[in-house]
């Protein structure tokens, strides 16, 4: 369903021409009436003339409650832009039409109301040339004109064509798989509870579904749906919708929130943003000045971090970061308004880039300033990229979240992006929604960090069989998860081996210096002396360093089968050899049996037999052993 809303000077007739071309008056509100003028948002649908149903927004003219007009018509298709016959343009009509090409609404008729209280023709030609002089240079320089009388019905006919004809061709609004609703007016009905009323954008909600209400985090979930009085199932984006939640209290819900699925959006006080100040905006934009940020149904107030420039003058544009005072739920795309809050004078407005930056920027660095232009110029492709590049490891939902693009049109570009190298993936998972995703130039300064930390360890410690894994990780700085995927890739493409805690680069190999290898000599001598009964850690600490121990099994010239207890290699070799063909001749094997076969202690035939059992090789069951 495609949504027309108004914008006009107070009094130049929105809402009697909505009732003209619907039947229904869209004030609600009984100060709305005795004031003869709209206060807060009226709704109301008509049927075009072939048939298609549309959703009408009247807002308010007035200047004290622009406010109100813009929780209104951001989530608008096209725009009827009302000017009286008789008055023309006024204060109002300029700000309501600024505001219009801020948000980039490029469908629009122009409705000359009041039509018949003007009796000289040369009047509604001077009126509509002013008109389109005023348009000119704004998204509506292309809209037709047309005059109408709300009283007698004269141009209505007319005024339906230009609507539907205006219409035609704006496309669906993407379902994205992520629904968000700003909530423009909350009420309660008796035996119904809360009802909220939004535009629906990015994805459908249906009956039963959990919600949450953004920013504060409170649940609840859908019971009922309607679409201008008519109830639904679902409700598809780009749709008015009145919603009917259950366990979510009226108190618990404002104008501005945002209603969406549970973990979709993420509430934020930091966002960044291009920003275009008016031509005519009677003040200079300067670095961190406080204004009121209208971004969908929200307002709040706001401080402009100037990027790239010390002063912005009216006309000119510029991109910034905008710290709000209370959170707010974006999505990239959405279009926002600034205002002065006093004296209340619009400003400008813009395009939000990423509504949940990483950080807060320097004002004049040039890498965030050439990000910050390709996010804003560069194509779906070159954003993706861009974004990559920023966030170094991601997801594909935290991409399509940060790109305001469709799932599956991610997961197309990155299935792309991987065959060509342009992302790597991390990860156990086949699935491509599942696995972790690593730019390239990231990846390859990680694993230059990651050696480069290695060859240092090595070259301090070169008795050392290699770095401990956590050691590792915070030379690194990656959170586990990330850490565990990155070293599991580098042993993946024999960078470095890792075995239990440790980590060391490939090609490395614990090789004692001459001088080491003549101290242990004698040491060795008797190891071989008596292989199954050898010195054990305490007897090999008084003679040698602990470093040099550690480099004898590093070496592998001795393994530790407890930490009391080494042996030589080929000492073990022989156990293990016999220990093979005892169990498949007899069946089983005991401690007592190993002892007396190879001469030794309990305490070694128990260290022998337990380490078998710890690798695999064996299992103990009762007192005897059998093979795995």
């Amino acid at each position: 369903m495609y949504i027309l809303g108004t914008a006009g000077h107070v009094d130049h007739g929105k809402s009697s021409l909505i009732a003209a071309l619907t039947g229904t008056h869209p004030d609600r509100l009984k100060e709305e009436k005795t004031r003869e003028m709209t206060i807060e948002l009226g709704f109301a649908s008509m049927i075009l003339p072939i048939g298609e149903e549309i959703g009408i927004i009247d807002v308010p003219g007035h200047r004290d409650f622009i406010a109100n007009m813009l929780a209104g018509i951001g989530g608008i298709d096209a725009v009827l832009l009302v000017v009286a016959a008789d008055e023309g343009v006024s204060a109002q009509t300029r700000e309501h039409l600024a505001i219009v090409d801020l948000l980039d609404i490029r469908r629009g008729v122009i409705v000359l109301t009041k039509s018949d209280l003007v009796q000289d023709p040369e009047w509604l030609e001077l009126v509509s040339m002013d008109i389109r002089e005023l348009v000119q240079s704004t998204s509506l320089k292309d809209a037709p004109i047309v005059a109408v009388s709300s009283r007698n019905g004269s141009g209505i006919l007319e005024l339906l064509e230009q609507i539907q004809k205006t219409l035609q061709g704006i496309p669906s609004r993407k379902d994205l798989g992520k629904p968000r609703l700003p909530v423009d007016r909350v009420f309660t009905l008796t035996g119904f509870g809360t009802v909220v009323t939004g535009t629906l954008l990015d994805g459908s909600f249906k009956i039963g579904d959990e919600v949450v209400c953004l920013p504060g985090g409170k649940t609840g979930r859908i019971r009922g749906l309607q679409n201008h009085h008519h109830k639904l199932q679902k409700i598809e984006p780009g749709f008015r919708a009145a919603v009917n939640i259950v366990n979510l209290n009226y108190q618990d819900i404002a104008r501005g929130d945002v209603i969406a699925h549970p973990g979709d959006y993420k509430p934020t006080t930091l966002l960044d943003a291009h920003f275009r100040l008016l031509n005519d905006s009677p003040y200079p934009l300067k670095h961190n000045l406080e204004v009121k940020l209208f971004l969908a149904a929200s307002e709040t107030t706001t401080r402009v971090r100037l990027l790239g420039s010390q002063v912005l003058k009216p006309g000119e544009d510029a991109f910034v970061q905008l710290r709000t005072d209370h959170p707010v739920v974006a999505s990239k795309g959405d279009r926002f308004i600034l205002r002065l809050p006093s004296p209340s004078e619009t400003l400008g407005g813009g395009v939000i880039l990423d509504p949940d930056p990483t950080q807060t920027y320097k004002r004049f660095h040039e890498d965030n300033l050439e990000r910050l232009d390709k996010m804003f110029s560069g194509n779906e492709s070159e954003l993706v990229s861009q974004l990559l590049e920023n966030l170094k490891a991601t997801n594909l939902a935290t991409l399509a979240q940060k790109s305001a693009l469709p799932l599956t049109e991610i997961s197309q570009m990155i299935t792309s992006m991987l065959e060509n190298k342009q992302v790597y993936s991390l990860g156990k998972y086949k699935e491509i929604n599942k696995q972790t995703l690593i730019h390239p130039a990231y990846w390859q300064s990680l694993n230059q960090k990651g050696l480069e930390s290695l060859a240092t360890f090595h070259l301090n410690y070169p008795y050392k069989a290699g770095m401990p894994r956590e050691e590792f990780r915070s030379e690194l700085g990656l959170s586990q998860v990330l850490f565990d995927q990155v070293v599991d890739k580098m042993v993946e493409n024999h960078l470095v081996v890792q075995k239990g805690s440790l980590v060391w680069a490939s090609g490395h190999h614990v090789v004692l210096s001459p001088e080491d290898e003549a101290l242990v000599a004698p040491l060795l001598a008797d190891f071989q002396a008596n292989p199954f009964s050898p010195p054990d850690i305490n007897q090999l600490e008084a003679r040698i360093s602990a470093d040099l121990i550690e480099g004898l099994l590093s070496s592998q010239k001795l393994v530790a089968v407890s930490d009391q207890v080494v042996f030589t290699p080929e000492a073990l070799t022989q156990m293990r050899q016999w220990v093979q063909e005892t169990i498949l001749t007899s069946g089983e094997l005991s401690l007592a049996q190993f002892r007396d076969h190879f001469k030794t202690s309990r305490k070694y035939a128990a260290a022998v037999l337990e380490y078998f059992d710890s690798t695999g090789f064996t299992f103990r069951k009762g007192d005897v052993r059998g093979l795995r």
